[in-house]
């Protein structure tokens, strides 16, 4: 069964850091442009981050450049997104998305399998 399994998210006070792990399994994703999305209550899925399959390239929301870094270990099949300085602003449900195309793409709509996402919370 292919499938993307994201971990990390929780409960952290503004100005601290999580790092979200999306674990892929039933098929090898190595040339596969990954991405991170979220979702907060009442809004659409907006993009956070992509990066190539070859890893030499990412593209990032402006509302979290700075602050967030996306990486991939090709080896163990799995994409990170380490957050730090996070603000309330950030909560939402994070998903992870695979098999995004063949150029780095912002959309929602490129990504062709979905994580069933992690929560991430930001007190103030």
């Amino acid at each position: 069964q292919v499938q993307l399994v994201e971990s990390g998210g929780g409960l952290v006070q503004a100005g601290g850091s999580l790092r979200l792990s999306c674990a892929a399994s039933g098929r090898t994703f190595s040339r596969s442009n990954m991405g991170w999305f979220r979702q907060a209550p009442g809004n659409e899925r907006e993009f956070v981050a992509t990066i190539s399959w070859r890893q030499l390239n990412t593209v990032y929301a402006d509302s979290v450049k700075g602050r967030f870094t996306i990486s991939r270990d090709i080896a163990k099949n799995t994409v990170y997104l380490q957050m730090n300085s996070l603000k309330p602003e950030d909560s939402a449900v994070y998903y992870c998305a695979a098999d995004g195309g063949t150029v780095l793409d912002s959309r929602a709509s490129a990504y062709g399998l979905w994580g069933q996402g992690t929560q991430v919370t930001v007190s103030s």
